[in-house]
């Protein structure tokens, strides 16, 4: 079985988060995917960054949505960094990337990058969102989808199924072995988030999962060996 290690955000945990300085870190460490989050500038653009709001990740206040991008880019986002757009990244590094979004306006403008760049080997579109999913999905004919979960019952299987997601990605702390179970009948691929931890990289290779989403890239280096 091949152990996927996926960055989240990059590093986080050692750089600033949904930075190019991170996801080019996450690279150079060995990790296999780099999982980033993508929001909608007030002029269209997918800008990089997890929360709504700028607050937390910079040196700015306010929504995403109320800037332009040429306003998001006067904003420090941690160490000098700035705010990427996704185009960026796809020029930045040579991995395989994991694109969070948030909405069904977001689907549509990553499908239109997606058909211009020709990304649907590259890239797999994640979301807590289903209808984000099947918007995507409708969008981009072949897109590989997953479905995110971090407060679920054994309803996420079902959710994914329907929305045509290949991949379940659930928070670990409340990852059950009846979740797992029923996530292999229907043949779904499942990674386990956040796996900062050797004792949480051991329950993920216990529960034979599919991948670890991590903040720190040591998780790549003892993940191929941790039973």
């Amino acid at each position: 079985m091949n152990f996927l290690t996926i960055g989240h955000r990059g590093v986080m945990g050692v750089e600033p988060e949904n930075t190019l300085r991170s996801f080019v870190a996450a690279e150079h460490a060995g990790l296999d995917v780099v999982e980033l989050d993508l929001h909608l500038s007030k002029d269209g653009a997918l800008v990089v960054m997890h929360d709504p709001e700028v607050d937390r990740t910079t040196d700015g206040t306010g929504p995403i949505a109320d800037r332009t991008l040429a306003e998001l880019r006067t904003l420090d986002a941690g160490r000098g960094e700035r705010v990427p757009v996704f185009e960026e990244v796809l020029d930045a590094l040579r991995l395989p990337l994991q694109a969070e979004i948030k909405d069904v306006q977001a689907a549509r403008a990553l499908a239109a990058v997606m058909h211009e760049r020709d990304l649907v080997d590259r890239v797999e579109v994640s979301s807590f969102h289903d209808e984000a999913l099947v918007e995507i999905a409708r969008l981009v004919p072949g897109v590989r989808t997953a479905l995110i979960g971090s407060r679920y019952g054994l309803d996420i299987v079902d959710r994914a199924v329907r929305a045509g997601a290949a991949t379940v990605c659930l928070n670990l702390r409340r990852l059950t072995l009846e979740t797992v179970e029923e996530a292999r009948k229907r043949d779904l691929r499942i990674i386990g988030w956040v796996v900062n931890t050797q004792e949480q990289l051991r329950l993920v290779r216990a529960l034979e999962l599919d991948g670890a989403t991590t903040d720190y890239p040591e998780i790549r280096r003892t993940g191929r060996f941790t039973a």
